[in-house]
C-alpha cells in the first residue's frame, strides 16, 4: 500500500470517527512529515453555517494544534482580502508561492507574516464538501528548497481523505454553533443529545433573569426600522455579554425582552447562581452605560432598561407542533420574574428581585415593600439594588 493510500484509508476510518478537528489535523499533518513532506505550518479552515461565525480552523505546528473561529466581519478586512484563503477560494484553483524575496509593500501581509516566521514555500488548496462549500487548507514549509513536485502530490492525493474526516465534524459543529447561537449553551446540549424532545420537560430549579428595554413601543412607532434595530442590539449585546459572562444562558429575545437562567444543582449553587445574576444585571446596567454615552457623542436618544430576578421551580423543555418547536422555560417562576420587572418602572428601579434572592444576598439589596403582582394571589415582597 502506498502511502497516499494509508494515510486516506487512516482518514477516512479512524479520523472520521474521532470527531475533533484538532487531532485530525495533528495525525493528518504528522502523517505528512513522516512520509517526506518538510511541513512546519499548516492551517485547514473550515466554514460555518452560523450568522455569527463564518468560518473555524486549526493551525497546527510541529510543537501543538490550535483551533480558531472566524467572525464575518473579518471577511471584510485586509487580513482577508489578497490572503492566500481568499485566492484559492474565489478562483477555485490551488496556489503554488515562494516566500523568497518577498517585497513587502507588494504582497499581502500574511505573506510576509510567514516568511518572517522562517517560512519558505507556501502551498494553498481547498476541500469541496456535500454541501457545495469550499474549505482552504494552506501548507508551509520552511526547507530552503520548498515543496517538491512529489510533495504538492501527495497533499493533493489525499485531500479527498481529509475532506472525508473533517466534513462531519464541521457539520456538527455547525449544527451545535447554531443551536448555541439561538437557545443558548446549556439548552442546546440538552437538544442536540436528544435529550429533551417534543413533549418531554425536565422541572429544574433556577434563577430567572428577564430584562425589558423602557419606552420600546413609543420608540418603535416614532425611529425608522434601521435606528430601532441598531439601538436594540446595542441593547441586547449589553445583556447578552453580560449574562453569558456570568454563565447563564440567554434563552429567548421577546420583542426588547430578554428571558435568561441560570440553572441551579443544590443549595450552594443556588447562592452562587443568584450572585450571578445579579452581576449580570449590574454589568448589562454597566454595558448600556457606556452605549449611552456613545449614543450622546452621536446625538441620539438615550436608552433606559428594567430587569426582574426571581429564583425557584421552572419547567425547561421543547413545545410547539411536530414540525415546529420552541425551547423555553415556563412556570409561575418566569411569570413572577416578568411581573417584577414590569414592576421597575413604577417603583424607578433599575433591578428589582425576589425575596428568595435578596435572603442569598441581603447585603446588595433594600427593601421596596410588598407588592401585588398581577396573576399572583398573594402580595410579594420586593427589593431594589444598592448600586
Amino acid at each position: 500500500m502506498g502511502e497516499s493510500e494509508s494515510i486516506t484509508r487512516w482518514l477516512v476510518a479512524e479520523g472520521r470517527e474521532l470527531g475533533e478537528g484538532s487531532a485530525v489535523v495533528d495525525h493528518y499533518a504528522n502523517r505528512l512529515v513522516e512520509a517526506g513532506v518538510p511541513l512546519a505550518r499548516a492551517n485547514i479552515a473550515q466554514r460555518f453555517a452560523n450568522p455569527l461565525l463564518v468560518a473555524w480552523g486549526v493551525i497546527w505546528t510541529p510543537e501543538s494544534s490550535t483551533e480558531y473561529d472566524v467572525t464575518h466581519a473579518m471577511l471584510d478586512t485586509a487580513s482577508y482580502v489578497g490572503s492566500p484563503f481568499e485566492y484559492v477560494l474565489t478562483k477555485e484553483r490551488p496556489l503554488h508561492k515562494s516566500l523568497l524575496n518577498l517585497d513587502s509593500k507588494v504582497e499581502h501581509s500574511s505573506y510576509i507574516e510567514l516568511a518572517d516566521a522562517g517560512g519558505t514555500d507556501l502551498y494553498a488548496n481547498f476541500l469541496r464538501y456535500g454541501d457545495g462549500s469550499k474549505n482552504g487548507c494552506t501548507y508551509v514549509t520552511n526547507d530552503p528548497t520548498g515543496f517538491l513536485p512529489e510533495h504538492i502530490q501527495l497533499i493533493e492525493d489525499t485531500a479527498h481523505g481529509l475532506a472525508a474526516a473533517m466534513e462531519p465534524i464541521t457539520m456538527r459543529r455547525s449544527t451545535e454553533s447554531l443551536l448555541k447561537t439561538y437557545i443558548g449553551e446549556g439548552p442546546a446540549n440538552a437538544v442536540s443529545s436528544g435529550s429533551i424532545q417534543r413533549g418531554e420537560h425536565t422541572s429544574i430549579e433556577a434563577v430567572v433573569l428577564i430584562s425589558d428595554l423602557r419606552g420600546f413601543t413609543s420608540k418603535s412607532e416614532q425611529w425608522t426600522d434601521a435606528k430601532l434595530l441598531e439601538a436594540m442590539n446595542g441593547y441586547f449585546d449589553a445583556v447578552v455579554h453580560a449574562v453569558e459572562k456570568h454563565g447563564g444562558d440567554v434563552l429567548k429575545f421577546m420583542g426588547d425582552g430578554i428571558l435568561c437562567v441560570f440553572t441551579i444543582d443544590d443549595q450552594q449553587n443556588a447562592a452562587d447562581q443568584c450572585k450571578n445574576a445579579i452581576d449580570s444585571a449590574n454589568a448589562a446596567l454597566d454595558g448600556l452605560s457606556r452605549l449611552n454615552e456613545q449614543r450622546v457623542a452621536e446625538n441620539q436618544e438615550t436608552l433606559f432598561m428594567g430587569i426582574g430576578i426571581n429564583l425557584g421551580t421552572v419547567t425547561y423543555g421543547n413545545i410547539g407542533s411536530p414540525n415546529r418547536l420552541d425551547f423555553t422555560v415556563l412556570g409561575t417562576a418566569v411569570n413572577i420574574a416578568s411581573r417584577v420587572q414590569d414592576l421597575c418602572k413604577a417603583l424607578e428601579e433599575e433591578v428589582l428581585v425576589t425575596q428568595k434572592v435578596a435572603s442569598y444576598w441581603p447585603i446588595e439589596f433594600e427593601d421596596k415593600g410588598t407588592h401585588t403582582v398581577r396573576g399572583i394571589a398573594n402580595p410579594i415582597r420586593l427589593f431594589g439594588s444598592k448600586r
